[in-house]
């Protein structure tokens, strides 16, 4: 045999080692700027947005996934809202509506997330996009000469170069432009040059609260809260290409991976409208009940290709199988899954209806996590460490998504109730008012009590605890290196927020000064 010939073989030989050593599981790259890209094997990261006591700045900070540990955090602006990553994962973007506040400003803040690591390295120099709140300075009060609020409560984008703002809006306000009856609008940010690059402005009245724009970067739909439609705009000059009537009050969107449809809850009648993206119309058969008024939020599942639906006010979340037309329940003839009360509300009228507010769901489509809470119906709280009424105990459901079974319970807050109940380690929260949704949301309220989110990598389950200023973070998968219990589905820790002054509840302890607010993983 020729050497050409031995040196091509080994050639082909090593590529193939190459390609197996890959496996198939791929996880995020995170590209950071001015520095030289982590390892894709090793970044695992996930981002908990939090708020701060009025006109003070809220944060982001990283949990790394393979250490359960916080690797860095930096100040977003005052009274963030949500938060999306550049599907590169090299740049996460939070909006904060600080204008809420007089004087404060609404702001984009954008920065790179920490290299790979379990070691704190911090994360990059926070970038700012700034909203026109202020006209030109008056020479003779040396005040602007005008002040609009915008009110940011809503980003997301499937590109790399562009990134889009919901902003809810103010309308004729007195202080503002005399020239802008309304700031109910949407802005377009420049990735690359670090601008706003453009705004639409909607309708009086509008009040966007949610955005999904198509894989395929061809349509932006908003979520008009105010007027009870859809705009369709397209992501290139935020043109309008359509208007869609929905029911009442829309409040989460979600597009189906291949562009074709897009799925949207309103909360105000609990319905679930499935929309043709090719012809701007609603599909026959749609919309579909998703148990009445409270609807608030939806999750595509692109492993089973399912809908997720939470209903607080119906105390269920409904499952749809969304390969058809309208999409089918999964679960009787409704796709409700009623959620069980935690363990101390067991006894007749001590705790108001169990409220599930957020889903996340494994990658590899074996289970989904339903987070949610009840809050004690008297002014005495099941927990007999607080003395607080209405108390707020959280908890995360665990189905199999096979069956759609029960498997596990998990308990923020361990242990669950004991019998007898004397000596009992916390399990309740003191209520945070800030914490409590309103309806319809406004962004002066959180939009999530518990946010879920699952690692990209199956191995975690987050859910924030906005009243106790933490995240808790569940194990999804056993150990083999560590001793005792060893079940998958249990809790590791609960990680406090930066700043927060209350990382464990007690009854001596101040109310915590961050409060999570929204989870985000990166693709």
């Amino acid at each position: 045999m020729s050497l050409r010939r031995v040196g091509g073989l080994a050639a082909v030989a090593l590529a193939t080692l190459l390609w197996m050593s890959c496996g198939d599981i791929f996880r995020p790259v995170v590209i950071p700027i001015n520095t030289n890209p982590p390892n894709p094997a090793n970044f695992h990261a996930v981002f908990a947005i939090s708020t701060n006591v009025p006109s003070n700045p809220g944060t982001a900070f990283q949990i790394d996934v393979s250490g359960d540990t916080d690797i860095g955090a930096a100040n977003m602006g005052i009274n963030p809202t949500h938060a999306a990553m550049l599907p590169s994962n090299a740049r996460v973007f939070v909006a904060s509506a600080g204008s809420l506040y007089p004087g404060d400003a609404d702001v984009v803040t954008a920065f790179t997330p920490s290299p790979s690591g379990t070691t704190s390295t911090g994360l990059g120099a926070p970038m700012t996009f700034s909203l026109p709140n202020f006209g030109p300075i008056d020479p003779t009060t040396g005040k602007p000469q005008w002040a609009c609020s915008y009110l940011p409560d809503f980003v997301t984008t499937t590109q790399n170069t562009a990134v889009y703002v919901a902003n809810y809006g103010v309308d004729n306000a007195a202080s503002c432009n005399p020239n802008l009856a309304s700031t109910d609008s949407v802005a377009a940010l420049n990735a690359s040059t670090n601008v706003v690059s453009n705004i639409a402005y909607l309708p009086a009245g509008s009040h966007p609260v949610a955005l999904a724009e198509t894989p395929n970067a061809l349509n932006l739909y908003v979520l008009n809260q105010g007027s009870n439609t859809v705009t369709d705009l397209s992501p290139l000059d935020l043109s309008t290409l359509a208007t869609i009537p929905v029911g009442n009050t829309p409040v989460w969107a979600v597009a189906r991976p291949d562009g074709q449809r897009v799925y949207v809850v309103t909360q105000g009648d609990g319905r679930l409208y499935t929309i043709d993206t090719g012809s701007n119309a609603q599909i026959a058969g749609s919309p579909q009940s998703v148990g009445g008024p409270g609807a608030n939020f939806v999750l595509y599942d692109s492993s089973r290709n399912r809908l997720y639906v939470t209903n607080p006010a119906a105390g269920a979340v409904y499952v749809f199988n969304a390969t058809t037309d309208p999409p089918t329940p999964l679960v009787g003839g409704t796709g409700a899954i009623s959620i069980t009360a935690p363990p101390p509300c067991a006894t007749a009228g001590a705790c108001n209806p169990v409220m599930p507010v957020s889903v996340a769901v494994l990658p590899d489509g074996s289970r989904f996590y339903v987070a949610s809470y009840a809050t004690a119906a008297g002014s005495a709280c099941p927990d007999p460490n607080l003395t607080s009424s209405g108390c707020v105990i959280p908890q995360i459901t665990v189905f199999d998504a096979g069956s759609l079974g029960l498997k596990t319970t998990v308990f923020p807050l361990l242990p669950p109730v004991t019998t007898p109940m004397a000596g009992v380690q916390p399990f309740a929260l003191t209520p945070v008012s800030f914490c409590a949704p309103v309806t319809p949301y406004t962004p002066a309220a959180a939009r999530f009590r518990m946010s879920a989110t699952a690692a990209a990598d199956g191995s975690r389950v987050y859910a924030s605890l906005c009243d106790g200023g933490s995240i808790a973070i569940v194990t999804t998968t056993t150990s083999t290196l560590s001793q005792g219990s060893n079940t998958p589905d249990t809790l590791v820790t609960d990680l406090p927020a930066p700043f927060s002054a209350a990382p464990a509840p007690c009854q001596t302890c101040e109310p915590p000064l961050q409060n999570p607010v929204f989870l985000l993983t990166g693709q």
